[in-house]
């Protein structure tokens, strides 16, 4: 947290979308217990209201229509909530386009007329090897077009209007109140898998390699990001990757193989540079490997 002249801690108004979210709801406990005003909005697509935190302000409703919910002038808007999968986004581009364009111009448009500083969820999927046919990360399915035209807009918005902002890379971020299901993470799906006793499910050839990191981690980027973060962008990103197979056999159990997907990547991100997170004071605290051990402790008879 940020001090003042006189050297006292320096309590803010911050505006987070997507707060009842898997990330978000993380960041905003972390934000309330340093004593900031926390305000969520979040329309509840993915979000959850058994993520509410105590001590933050909770709104519902569409980011496009941001200037109707929140009135105050934040310090800090930390969008989050958009849309955030890539296979799945195939099947319903107008949803992302919904959510991730329309929803992102009202913020940038309440972040033109409000000021304060802009942190964007970036997604990494953009820096993905391209495929063998050439296809570019970015240009995969909706959801990945869309996040990283949205960060190109961000850039320009900051240019444009002489805004302070920054974008903050994730990488496959995982934890307590990641969610399963069609619109879930892997780690997430995998864990409810091992805890019911069914197979887990990899897509061929299964050496797709990814980034993991721990949602704690993720959040000491962002308020790093939030707190110093220059015009520029941050990978928030663990040492170590993975392929999908290797994640599996961490778990144990029966695997079966599934056809693979037009959007599979091959490699995790190329360009994972984290030394400018690291610049700020960020370092890794979890592994990926110590997490699944101890889900596998839990459930152990």
């Amino acid at each position: 947290m940020e001090e003042n002249k006189e050297g006292q801690k320096s309590h803010k108004t911050i505006l987070i979308t997507g707060g009842a979210g898997f990330i978000g709801s993380h960041l905003c406990e972390r934000l309330v217990r340093d004593g900031h005003k926390v305000i969520s909005l979040d329309n509840y697509f993915t979000g959850s209201r058994e993520n509410h935190v105590s001590g933050v302000d909770y709104r519902e409703g569409h980011t496009k229509d941001i200037e109707k919910y929140i009135p105050e002038k934040p310090d800090i808007i930390y969008h989050l909530g958009e849309y955030s999968r890539v296979a799945k986004s195939i099947e319903e581009p107008a949803l992302v386009w919904n959510l991730n364009m329309e929803g992102t111009f009202g913020v940038l448009e309440f972040w033109r007329t409000r000021g304060g500083k802009l942190v964007y969820a970036g997604s990494s999927t953009k820096m993905a090897t391209p495929r063998p046919e050439g296809i570019a990360g970015r240009d995969l399915s909706p959801y990945t077009w869309s996040k990283a035209s949205n960060t190109e807009l961000v850039h320009n918005y900051g240019y444009w209007y002489k805004l302070p902002y920054s974008i903050a890379y994730f990488y496959n971020v995982y934890g307590p109140r990641e969610r399963a299901g069609e619109y879930g993470t892997v780690i997430e799906i995998f864990r409810q898998k091992i805890l019911k006793g069914e197979p887990l499910e990899v897509r061929l050839p299964g050496t797709q390699e990814r980034i993991y990191t721990h949602v704690n981690d993720t959040v000491e980027g962002l308020i790093l990001v939030g707190e110093k973060g220059a015009r520029d962008e941050y990978s928030i990103a663990a040492a170590e990757s993975y392929p999908i197979l290797e994640v599996a056999k961490l778990f144990g159990g029966e695997i079966v193989m599934l056809p693979a997907r037009s959007t599979s990547r091959p490699s995790a991100a190329i360009d994972t540079d984290t030394g400018k997170i690291k610049a700020l004071g960020w370092k890794q605290s979890h592994a990926l490997e110590d997490y699944i051990r101890k889900i596998k402790e839990d459930i152990s008879p």
